[in-house]
């Protein structure tokens, strides 16, 4: 195929504005898929991706289109995950491309990771071909959407192609805009030098590695010898191919060509996302540009709430770590849950989906410790550490400064809810930057918060104010130093590593408070008064306390002089007192569960 007959394109939209459905429709279209084959969401493999309606792993594939100028034309589509935690992954599949469809619901308008994606493609200078979805609902308004096209996105309302992926409706024209409107592939190098972009890889168990390319320079057969630039090692192709969509082999991968290569690569972590392939004989001098090595921003712990499950639970994460390189984890202890991992994830939906396929593709039952991000400690001995785990962070006495990692927060919304909002955003010590107004209906707040602040509910609260039709969205925005404390938890004096957490100081009190009166309702309760404290150093600062069970010693004496009911009393009051100084509390296994879920 021709490279002037090559269209390499991505598409680009909010969460449920139909990014999927037009996938499925421009298969159907193209005779990509034969008709017995068909199914809802075809390029979502996985059942987590079905239900969730969310795209989590990038689904490329080559379609053969018959345009109206009598040409064949070959359109590459690389479908790309759309949650901000996967905005590197996007990021190198735009780098792929030359053109990107932007969906604008009909009905909801621009939302806000609609301008976060336009934002990256917008990067990488591809060519916009906006298409407005879903003009078949009751509740469609194209004049309202043509304005924001034009207001916010500064797109010519006319260059929109209304379409409806659902009935099929401007699925020809959104062809034809591709082939018209989107270059095709332009000459990286005239050196002839193998240049291919990694832009992403998953692991097979039969084949190994199985990496997703974009060639922009020269050509990558079965035998060649290639090298990976940030890793310096080299590989033998076994095959190369394309997706139509399951694999397709092709003798030759050319200039302008979206595919796979299978080399002999073990495991994921071999092949790095945005790293480059050139042959190890003949290599390029220097590696394409815009890659980077991606660091987990979350942290949390991951135990098998059965402590004999913890081979089973070893097997699974190395496992996943082989198909997700992102994902990152260490063998840890505790004294409250045992033997488990640490484990990194690029943000919190990335560890909603390992925790959740854990749980259905291993069958594991597994109980996750409260979400901490990475915080930059300065030692007042000059040195400089990076924390991930709240037991790492140094004495108070040896700590200079503390300094967590902030995110630029845009939030679509009703205007009608601003003042809620703007509530929300000081409550988790957020600052406004921006606030513009979309149209007559909505504005986009743009405020910067800790990171730390939305990890557990921001996005639930957010929705409930709105009613659900507030959308956030967000990227990350460098360090700043706060005053964050190490807080522990002490059941009967001994600390509980499993609750300790970093909180700011102004925090740490009502957060310490709250965790007391939590803990009290599920531990049982003993022989004796338990006390339950949050503390700061040696300072406590929140206090909640487990009334003993209690005994009616004197219930056997019917009468008689007073005296000896107060012997028996005495008795046990001075039995409750060395049991209190001598005596261990035995935290079961539920009561962590129930705290660490529900927190």
């Amino acid at each position: 195929m021709s490279i002037e007959l090559t269209r390499n394109f991505s598409i680009i939209a909010h969460i449920d504005h139909g990014k999927t459905t037009l996938s499925d429709r421009l298969l159907e279209f193209t005779q990509t898929v034969a008709q017995r084959d068909q199914q809802a969401q075809h390029l979502d493999s996985m059942d987590l991706e079905r239900e969730r309606g969310i795209t989590i792993k990038s689904h490329p594939v080559t379609m053969s289109y018959p345009a109206k100028d009598g040409k064949v034309y070959q359109l590459n589509l690389l479908d790309t995950p759309g949650h901000v935690d996967f905005s590197y992954e996007v990021s190198r599949s735009l780098a792929a491309c030359e053109g990107a469809i932007l969906i604008v619901d009909a009905a909801q308008g621009v939302e806000a990771q609609t301008m976060a994606n336009l934002h990256l493609a917008n990067e990488q200078d591809l060519q916009i071909v906006p298409v407005i979805n879903k003009i078949d609902l009751p509740s469609c308004d194209l004049p309202k959407v043509h304005k924001q096209l034009e207001d916010i996105i500064c797109i010519p309302a006319e260059e929109a192609i209304p379409a409806s992926a659902k009935t099929g409706v401007g699925i020809e024209d959104i062809l034809e805009a591709i082939v018209e409107r989107i270059p095709p592939p332009t000459h990286f190098n005239d050196d002839g030098l193998l240049r291919a972009s990694v832009f992403d890889s998953l692991y097979d168990n039969f084949r190994g590695v199985v990496s997703y390319v974009r060639v922009m320079s020269g050509s990558m057969k079965r035998g060649t010898r290639i090298k990976l630039f940030h890793t310096s090692n080299s590989y033998e192709i076994k095959e190369v191919g394309v997706f139509t969509p399951s694999m397709t082999k092709r003798d030759i991968l050319v200039a302008g060509d979206v595919g796979y290569v299978i080399a002999n690569m073990k495991s994921a972590s071999e092949v790095k996302i945005g790293d480059t392939m050139t042959e190890s004989n003949k290599p390029c001098k220097d590696p394409l540009p815009g890659f980077k090595v991606i660091q987990p921003m979350v942290f949390s712990g991951i135990y098998p709430v059965d402590t004999s499950d913890y081979e089973a639970l070893k097997v699974a994460v190395a496992k996943l770590q082989i198909n997700d390189a992102a994902f990152t984890f260490m063998a840890e202890s505790s004294v409250a849950l045992g033997f488990g991992f640490r484990c990194g994830f690029l943000g919190l939906l990335h560890m909603e989906i390992i925790q959740e396929r854990l749980r259905r593709e291993f069958n594991m039952d597994i109980i996750s410790t409260y979400p901490s991000v990475i915080y930059e400690v300065t030692k007042t001995s000059g040195e400089d550490v990076i924390v991930d785990n709240p037991c790492m962070l140094p004495d108070a006495q040896q700590i200079q400064e503390i300094r967590e990692p902030m995110v630029r927060v845009f939030i679509m919304t009703p205007g009608d809810h601003i003042g809620d909002l703007m509530k929300l955003i000081m409550e988790k010590r957020g600052m406004m930057e921006n606030t513009e107004t979309i149209d007559d209906m909505r504005v986009m707040l743009t405020c910067v918060l800790p990171l730390s602040e939305i990890l557990v509910d921001f996005n639930d609260r957010l929705k409930s104010m709105t009613k659900g039709y507030g959308s956030m969205d967000y990227e990350h925005n460098g360090y700043r130093p706060e005053k964050m404390v190490k807080m522990d938890i002490m059941i009967a004096g001994e600390p509980v590593d499993a609750f300790s957490t970093i909180v700011h100081r102004d925090k740490a009190e009502s957060y310490g408070r709250k965790l007391c009166e939590k803990l009290k309702e599920v531990i049982p309760r003993q022989l004796f008064v338990v006390a339950i404290q949050a503390a700061i150093g040696g300072k406590i600062i929140a206090r909640a306390s487990i009334s003993a069970m209690s005994k009616n010693v004197t219930a056997k004496c019917y009468g008689g002089d007073i005296s000896r009911k107060r012997k028996l009393l005495e008795k046990q009051k001075k039995g409750k007192a060395k049991m209190k100084s001598i005596g261990k509390v035995n935290i079961p296994q539920d009561a962590f569960i129930r705290v660490l879920k529900n927190d």
